[in-house]
């Protein structure tokens, strides 16, 4: 009789855990960070692409993609779920499901941002909440999740457990300087949503570095200069624009987009980054050639420019490849620890040029 009881009161715990109740709320009515254009029609696009002229279907496909976009918000649930609406989850092979249309969390602990959970859904159980953390300690928790960094999104939900609190928390980073590049400054290869080395350098200095990049798509063009004119209040720019452009077209494009940049946001810091060491150049000797040809012609414009122009600066300090070479995913795109080293490495170098401009 007593092992009965004993069952019986095991079996009503279950059932109590597992009918437990969540309300949801949308994450736009939380806090959203990271975003170049924070006013959006879909609060989950980085751009509102039909103002615009010129941009390719394949460009406005990705900048209707969330990448480096966070929901920030506080509560003492022991809990947190989300529940997406996609418009196109992502289930390519240039990085992995939790970074493509998965969910990065991370809590802040001792002043600090620290990684607290990931998760997604598969593609047969794309309307069902994603389960992303459970059994926390009570108290009240800052939070901060990722968005997915390669899927279209039309609704976000935080859930936590009923009755309990869910708040937007005050914008967690402070300035604003927006970040424009190519597949390595959206998060290409990362294992999860909050590893593109923006995001890195947000949680680590405490600024808010906004992602708008673009995958194979950043190649200095006018239209995307005439987008970044009317960015709102950012403070600064630093680009990753010599990762995708052609020896060519960096020598047509370069000073026209500085010109355009400038016109636009005078007084300014434009802050460019040479592009990283890619590791196909290794045993390639094409690659290495042209790779090379690169990185030097780059250099060598933006010193000119530099010259040329006030409030313009070029950092060659970029670096995601360790002394051992095991960096890389596919030859091209670092992995986490590749985006780590590189955010480390123009953290210095980024900070100093923005002291001068009061932001820090």
């Amino acid at each position: 009789m007593k092992r009965l009881i004993l069952a019986g009161l095991a079996l009503t715990f279950v059932w109590s855990l597992s009918a437990q109740e969540y309300k949801y709320v949308e994450a736009s009515d939380l806090t959203l960070t990271g975003q170049v254009f924070p006013d959006t029609p879909n609060p989950y696009h980085r751009m509102d692409t039909a103002r615009y002229k010129g941009f390719t279907t394949e460009e406005v496909r990705l900048l209707l993609e969330p990448s480096g976009t966070a929901v920030a918000f506080r509560t003492d649930s022991p809990s947190i779920r989300v529940l997406p609406v996609y418009v196109r989850p992502y289930f390519g092979g240039g990085t992995t499901g939790f970074a493509g249309r998965g969910f990065d969390l991370y809590i802040k602990e001792d002043g600090k941002w620290l990684w607290a959970a990931a998760g997604l859904q598969n593609d047969n159980a794309l309307d069902k909440p994603v389960k992303l953390i459970q059994d926390m300690e009570e108290g009240v928790k800052e939070c901060l999740l990722y968005l997915p960094l390669r899927s279209e999104l039309s609704s976000v939900k935080v859930g936590v457990e009923e009755g309990r609190l869910l708040e937007p928390l005050q914008q967690p980073f402070r300035h604003r300087v927006a970040v424009f590049g190519s597949s390595f400054t959206q998060g290409a290869s990362t294992s999860k949503a909050g590893m593109a080395y923006a995001s890195i350098l947000s949680r680590e200095t405490g600024i808010q570095f906004l992602n708008l990049g673009v995958s194979g798509r950043c190649r200095l063009q006018d239209y995307f200069a005439a987008a970044l004119a009317d960015a709102p209040d950012v403070d600064a720019f630093l680009f990753d624009t010599f990762s995708n452009p052609t020896p060519d077209e960096i020598r047509e494009r370069l000073f026209p987009f500085i010109e355009a940049m400038q016109a636009a946001h005078p007084g300014k810091p434009l802050i460019f980054q040479q592009t990283i060491y890619r590791e196909r150049r290794n045993f390639n000797k094409k690659a290495d050639a042209y790779e090379r040809e690169r990185m030097e012609l780059a250099s060598k414009l933006m010193k000119e420019a530099c010259r040329k122009y006030k409030d313009v600066y070029y950092i060659t300090t970029t670096n995601a490849t360790s002394p051992d070479h095991y960096t890389s995913v596919d030859g091209t795109h670092p992995g986490d620890y590749g985006y780590t080293l590189w955010a480390r490495s123009v953290r210095k170098p980024v900070l100093k040029i923005l002291k001068k401009y009061g932001i820090r």
